[in-house]
């Protein structure tokens, strides 16, 4: 079973990052025994912007499940932060205690992959399937290389890189460069952060990437990309391959593939192939209807979002324009 709790977005490093990069201010509560040892926490964000007043726990984050085991505990961390007229935001595991509040809704859902490192190299390649192996057996007849950076400069190429999949493919702006650069600024004691992107024969930009975090025994594949048309070439199995050989010679436990929208089949079957399990994550919001502000600034923003992902933008002013907006979308 994956675990949520302890992972890397509830992590010190990571919410430095996020706070950094959007003028955030963290909060947390504590629940204490009897004894005063902690039992449970919480953390969130509050955003107060023009789409009006909200909670998030926590923004931009694959989920951040609240460390509690029981309703009680939950209520103590979370009774004021659901009071009527509050607007909170939480994404946890579907079998955590948050889900079962009544006082929040299912606003959408994922799905979890992961891969177990519990057998040697050789085991881990049967095991991930016929299909797998023929497609990662095609990226090397194709000569798909895989380059492994720890450093910032594959970092910022892997954001160019998600820059233009996200303009093309999805119509939709990319967070800004500077949240890239500050979780690596953040992770880099830790040696927490790794990039693998994909090189075509001759080609000197990647045409598939992932960025790594390393946190508690995991490698999480938080940040994927890969250009549609070099899609036959399979450099996104290569790279799925690299990560799970590159983490099995570090003698990390898991891979942890993130999270995929009920509304990509394609992509959980795609991360199924290199997966021993799956788990739900719901994102869930208190109970209410949306101002009629909020409902007017994210119609604008949608309208402003399609007009700068259009095929005459230059990917820079595309870029930019992330820079300036993506905060909203919290």
């Amino acid at each position: 079973m994956l675990s949520a709790s302890g992972g890397p977005f509830v992590s010190p490093p990571w919410i430095r990052a996020l706070c950094a990069t959007y003028g955030f201010t963290p909060m947390a509560r504590i629940a204490l025994d009897a004894g005063g040892d902690p039992v449970a926490g919480l953390a969130w964000i509050p955003v107060s912007d023009a789409r009006g007043r909200r909670v998030c726990s926590l923004p931009f984050s694959d989920w951040a499940d609240p460390i509690t085991a029981d309703a009680a505990a939950w209520n103590a961390l979370a009774d004021d932060l659901l009071a009527p007229g509050e607007r909170f935001t939480v994404r946890c595991s579907k079998d955590s205690v948050p889900f079962e509040d009544t006082r929040l809704e299912v606003v959408d859902e994922a799905v979890r992959h992961g891969c177990r490192l519990d057998v040697p190299v050789p085991e881990l390649y049967e095991r991930i399937g016929a299909a797998a192996r023929r497609s990662v057996s095609r990226s090397a007849r194709r000569g798909v290389r895989v380059e492994i950076d720890t450093g910032l400069r594959g970092v910022r190429r892997f954001h160019r890189l998600q820059v233009a999949l996200r303009k093309v493919k999805f119509r939709m702006l990319a967070q800004p460069v500077e949240f890239f650069e500050r979780i690596w600024e953040a992770f880099v004691p830790e040696q927490a952060v790794t990039t693998m992107l994909a090189y075509l024969p001759g080609g000197t930009e990647p045409v598939a990437g992932v960025v790594f975090l390393r946190w508690n025994g995991v490698l999480y594949g938080k940040f994927m990309a890969s250009m549609p048309e070099s899609l036959d070439d399979r450099p996104n199995d290569a790279l799925y391959w690299a990560g799970i050989r590159w983490a099995a010679q570090q003698g990390l436990r898991m891979v942890d593939w993130g999270i995929s929208g009920l509304d990509q089949p394609g992509l959980q079957r795609f991360k199924r192939k290199y997966s021993t399990h799956e788990s739900r994550v719901v994102t869930l919001r208190s109970r209410g209807e949306a101002s009629p502000a909020e409902i007017e600034v994210g119609s604008t923003l949608n309208a402003i979002t399609l007009l700068l992902t259009e095929d005459s933008v230059p990917e820079e002013v595309t870029a930019r324009a992330g820079s300036l907006l993506y905060h909203y979308f919290c």
